[in-house]
């Protein structure tokens, strides 16, 4: 809803210096490194029709019950509508470097679930994770001691992977982010999911008016 940014339209419609808004740099990322026809659905919910007048040529999966649950059903409806393959989602509100998809692609060329993160920092506010020996993600939630970084909200399940998210995705509370899911199909699916390092990039998550100004360092008109 974008409330803490004072902003009247979705968090995703927010205007970045370059005149694209958040979306949109998004959109354009995945077009770069995917191709102009790469399919894009969108998980929508506060004043929807803004969004879709604004993107008229994605899909849409709608969350009825967008202020009352948290990411986990959000990507739960979307997986939902899916079709056979894998998933890449983002959270709608990540500024990042496009380069972040070229690391991505590779991973997605061989089918391999990750979480993109950032080790160059930890904070308390943040989604947090670790590795085993094989570098393996072991933990991934904001409760995460003595985490090795961020994850930052760009993530991939893939096909064979797909079942497990989506059956632990229905298991969690209303209120627990996707993330959660992720765990416990970690600890109880053995799912194995690698990281992205994209430390040396640029990846913002819009909450507040200061990460605005951040992200607006990196992009420009």
């Amino acid at each position: 809803m974008g409330s803490r940014l004072g902003r009247s339209l979705p968090k995703p419609l927010t205007e970045l210096n370059d005149g694209r808004s958040i979306m949109r740099q998004q959109f354009d990322n995945i077009h770069r490194a995917f191709g102009s026809n790469a399919q894009i659905t969108v998980v929508v919910g506060y004043k929807l029709e803004h969004i879709i007048d604004a993107f008229p040529s994605a899909l849409y999966v709608y969350n009825e019950q967008y202020d009352q649950t948290n990411t986990s059903k959000s990507l739960m409806r979307a997986l939902q509508a899916s079709a056979s393959g894998g998933v890449l989602w983002m959270n709608g509100d990540v500024v990042f470097d496009p380069i972040a998809l070229d690391r991505a692609a590779v991973l997605i060329a061989r089918d391999q679930s990750f979480v993109a993160v950032n080790r160059s920092r930890v904070s308390d506010e943040e989604v947090k994770y670790t590795t085993d020996a094989e570098g393996h993600i072991t933990e991934l939630s904001k409760s995460v001691e003595n985490a090795l970084g961020e994850a930052i909200g760009i993530n991939y399940i893939a096909s064979g992977d797909k079942a497990v998210l989506l059956r632990q995705l229905k298991h969690v509370a209303d209120q627990d982010y996707f993330e959660r899911a992720i765990e416990l199909a970690i600890h109880h699916d053995q799912l194995r999911v690698e990281t992205v390092d994209i430390s040396d990039l640029y990846a913002v998550e819009i909450d507040f008016a200061e990460d605005l100004e951040r992200a607006n360092l990196y992009v420009h008109a």
